[in-house]
């Protein structure tokens, strides 16, 4: 670790940094070149590698890698996504962004992920992909509705923001199959400081998405440096990933295996002194095959619990608001009595790789007090 000071439960997630990062980008900074680079594919080369796919495509963050990945799979207005309302708002902004509609969706109180039997009683004429959320790093099994959406021409397109590393049964996320994207921010299983990756089912699909990160040029780097001219051949965005944050995700992806393992073994501790806790639900992330993203519980009186924490110093949160009760949202609106009842009880301990098992048993000790205190409040 570079830090001076360890992070600690005051933090409800931090950045886990191996301390050979800041030579990585120091000699990018050197080099006098920061964009899109020979740095930048190696990083994306790293990526493929480690999920045993074909390819990946470096973007500049998650969201950018949903927009793009909806993009390549052709969706746009008049289209509905499925995507459950229990995510981060970005989720949702990138069916948006694209035109298309967000038709929300229940998810699992255990899990807070969407299940096939949600998926296919949502189906509409008008649907044209499903967006399963990997919430917490946990992967999402889909097979029940595999055939359906085969049938139909429904895209899956997965949120993977939380789960890179993770499994669905021996596959790692990314190499089930799935238009896959990563989110590569400060506080993610890897970190690029900022950016994200999509894996591409086939080569066209990694051509599409690369020339709409690059404002729809068809020449790469390397080739626009040799010519005099560039083809603008659709709509692209500025999306590409900088060399810079590309230099800080090559160090973490060689580390990683150190960050998985920390993040099971806190999750692992959580969970024993979580056990038997009264009026205390954990969200279970399947940690076995996961690399967990956070640790969230599911407890009464959730607002004055977590007022109470935060009053102590302790860095709970809450991930997320369900999206479709927000009014940026209102037209995509339906009832979604289980997400409404979660989303009222959700609570993210913190969670973060610098933490050791005291942290877990201060952090758990504080909510064991908050519930007792609330609990007499109401009798």
């Amino acid at each position: 670790m570079i830090n001076s000071s360890r992070p600690d439960a005051r933090r409800n997630a931090s950045p886990y940094l191996y301390g050979q990062e800041a030579a990585a980008v120091a000699q990018v900074l050197e080099s006098g070149q920061y964009g899109h680079t020979g740095v930048t594919e190696e990083f994306e080369r790293g990526i493929a590698a480690f999920l045993g796919v074909d390819d990946a495509v470096a973007v500049s963050s998650g969201t950018a890698a949903l927009h793009i990945a909806l993009l390549v799979a052709g969706i746009g207005p008049g289209d509905e996504v499925i995507v459950p309302s229990q995510t981060f708002c970005a989720t949702v902004q990138s069916i948006v962004a694209c035109g298309a509609s967000p038709r929300f969706v229940e998810v699992s109180p255990d899990t807070l992920c969407v299940e096939s039997g949600a998926v296919l009683e949502a189906i509409t004429p008008a649907t044209r992909a499903v967006m399963p959320v990997l919430y917490g790093g946990r992967a999402v099994d889909l097979t029940a509705a595999e055939e359906v959406l085969s049938e139909r021409g429904i895209t899956v397109i997965e949120d993977a923001a939380h789960a890179f590393g993770s499994s669905l049964g021996t596959r790692l996320v990314g190499s089930t199959g799935a238009l896959t994207c990563f989110s590569f921010g400060p506080i993610k299983n890897l970190t690029c400081i900022e950016g994200g990756a999509i894996v591409p089912r086939t080569s066209q699909e990694a051509g599409v998405a690369r020339r709409l990160r690059t404002l729809g040029i068809t020449q790469s780097q390397a080739e626009r440096g040799r010519t005099t001219t560039y083809t603008v051949d659709g709509f692209g965005l500025r999306a590409t990933l900088s060399s810079v944050h590309a230099a800080v995700g090559s160090v973490q992806l060689e580390q990683f295996p150190i960050v998985a393992a920390k993040r099971k073994a806190l999750w692992r501790a959580y969970e024993a002194e979580l056990h038997g806790m009264r009026n205390v639900l954990r969200v279970d992330v399947d940690v076995d095959r996961s690399v967990p993203f956070n640790c969230v519980v599911r407890v009464p009186e959730r607002d004055r619990i977590h007022e109470i924490l935060r009053a102590q110093g302790l860095g709970v949160g809450v991930h997320y608001p369900p999206n479709h009760t927000q009014p940026a949202f209102a037209p995509w609106h339906r009832p979604l009595p289980v997400t409404e009842m979660v989303g009222e009880e959700i609570m993210s301990l913190p969670f973060h790789p610098a933490m050791d098992s005291e942290d877990v048993h201060l952090a758990v000790s504080a909510l064991g007090q908050a519930l007792t205190t609330v609990q007499r409040h109401l009798r």
